[in-house]
C-alpha cells in the first residue's frame, strides 16, 4: 500500500518509525529536504503542501493521504477523494478543522460545550467588541503552535488582535485543560484515549509538560469522553483526533480545539499506553483492527524548546545527566538549527507516582536546555 503524508515535521518523523512495523510504502511531500521526517520515509518529494497543483500530483498515485499539520491544500484533496484515493481525515472534516472560524461555528450548530465567541473579519470590527473582553484572538487560517493568538486583556492590548478574519473567544477561568486523542476506523469504531492534563508555557502558549492520565473526577472524565466523541462523530471521519478541552472553575468542560492528527499531548503513548497513536493512526488508515489505548503506566512530557535567547546550531547541555536517569525517555528530532521556542524534543517518565513524574518533570526542565 502506498500512503502519503503531507508535512514532515517531528509528529510524521514519529508517525514514519511506527510504520516499520507493517508492509506499507511510504511518502513524504515537505518544502524542507532537511526536515525531520525526510531520513524516514521510502519516497521524499520536496514541494509546497499549501499548492493545489504539488499536492494533487504527489497525491494522484497514492492509496492514502494523512496530515502532520493542517495546513494542507484541501481543494486537491478533495479531488483525490473524488479519484479514489482515500484522506485521513476527510477534507470536508479537514475543512472545518483548519479554520478556527468555521471549527467553533460547528460546535455552535452541532450543540458541543464551548466558550463563547464573536466572529471580526478586521480590525474594525474587533474594535466594535470590545466589551466583550477579556478575551483570545484566533485567526482564522494559518495559526500553530501558539502563532496566530493573542489574549486581548482590555482595550490597551486591543493593537494585538488581527486585522483579518479571526474568532474571539470569551476568556474562560480554567481549572484544568485536559486533552484527549480519539480513534475512529472506517466501520466507525471508536478507542479513546486516557486524557491528559496539559500545563502551558504562559508566554510562548505551547505545552511545557503533561500528565497522564489525568486526575479527574469521575463525573468531569465522563463528560469530557462524552464530548470527545461528539466531536469526531459530528465530524462523520475516519482517523485520529486530539481533543482539547477547559475544566472551569465551576467544573464544566468545554471544548477548546480540535486537531485532525496525531498530537503533541499524545507523545507520551509511545512508551506508556499498550498501542500509541502513531501505531493507532496505521490501523485506521490499514484497516487493521484499533489498538488497545489504555495506559500501562502514568507518564508525564517535557517539551524541550530552544532556548529564548538561542539561535544556531543546537547544542542540548545537560542531555548526558537525563540520559543516567531510571525510566526517562528522550526524543529528539533531528531539526539541526535551534530558534527560540523552537520544539527540538520531547522526554517521556514514566512512573506509577504521580508526585515523582511531576518532581522529575520539573528537574529535566531545568537540567536540560537547548541551546546554540
Amino acid at each position: 500500500m502506498k500512503v502519503g503524508i503531507l508535512g514532515g515535521g517531528q509528529l510524521g518523523r514519529m508517525l514514519l518509525q511506527a510504520s516499520a512495523n507493517y508492509v506499507v510504502e511510504t511518502y513524504v511531500l515537505e518544502n524542507d529536504e532537511n526536515c525531520p521526517a525526510a531520513p524516514f520515509c521510502h519516497y521524499f518529494i520536496k514541494g509546497d503542501i499549501r499548492d493545489y497543483a504539488t499536492v494533487y500530483n504527489f497525491g494522484k498515485n497514492l492509496n492514502a493521504i494523512t496530515i502532520e499539520i493542517e495546513n494542507v491544500n484541501v481543494d486537491a484533496l478533495e479531488k483525490l477523494e473524488k479519484e479514489g484515493v482515500i484522506i485521513y481525515p476527510t477534507p470536508s472534516a479537514l475543512r472545518i478543522i483548519k479554520n478556527k472560524i468555521a471549527q467553533k461555528e460547528f460546535y455552535k450548530k452541532n450543540e458541543i460545550p464551548t466558550s463563547n465567541f464573536i466572529v471580526t473579519q478586521n480590525a474594525h470590527q474587533l474594535i466594535e467588541n470590545i466589551h466583550f473582553l477579556p478575551a483570545v484572538h484566533k485567526i482564522g487560517e494559518g495559526g500553530y503552535d501558539g502563532k496566530g493568538v493573542q489574549l486581548l486583556l482590555d482595550k490597551t492590548s486591543i493593537d494585538k488582535g488581527f486585522d483579518a478574519p479571526a474568532v474571539l473567544e470569551k476568556m474562560v477561568s480554567i481549572k484544568k485543560e485536559i486533552a484527549i486523542i480519539i480513534a475512529m476506523n472506517s466501520q466507525k469504531q471508536m478507542a479513546i484515549y486516557p486524557p491528559a492534563e496539559m500545563i502551558f508555557d504562559p508566554e510562548l502558549n505551547v505545552l511545557n509538560y503533561q500528565i497522564s492520565p489525568a486526575i479527574l473526577s469521575e463525573t468531569i472524565l465522563q463528560a469530557a469522553e462524552t464530548i470527545a466523541k461528539k466531536v469526531v462523530q459530528e465530524l462523520a471521519s475516519p482517523g485520529l483526533f486530539a481533543i482539547e478541552l477547559f475544566v472551569d472553575e465551576n467544573n464544566t468542560v468545554l471544548v477548546n480545539e480540535t486537531a485532525p492528527r496525531v498530537h503533541n499531548s499524545g507523545h507520551h503513548t509511545i512508551e506508556a499506553n499498550y498501542c500509541s497513536q502513531y501505531d493507532m493512526l496505521w490501523r485506521i488508515i490499514l484497516q487493521y483492527p484499533l489498538g488497545n489505548p489504555k495506559a500501562i503506566i502514568p507518564s508525564s512530557i517535557v517539551n524541550l524548546l530552544g532556548a529564548d535567547d538561542k539561535s544556531g546550531i543546537a547544542i542540548y547541555e545537560g542531555l548526558h545527566d537525563v540520559l543516567q536517569m531510571d525510566n526517562v525517555f528522550v526524543h529528539l528530532y533531528g531539526k539541526t538549527i535551534t530558534k527560540p521556542g523552537r520544539k527540538m524534543g520531547h522526554v517521556t517518565i514514566v512512573s506509577h507516582n504521580y508526585e515523582e513524574l511531576t518532581l522529575k518533570a520539573n528537574k529535566i526542565k531545568h537540567t536540560l536546555k537547548v541551546i546554540a
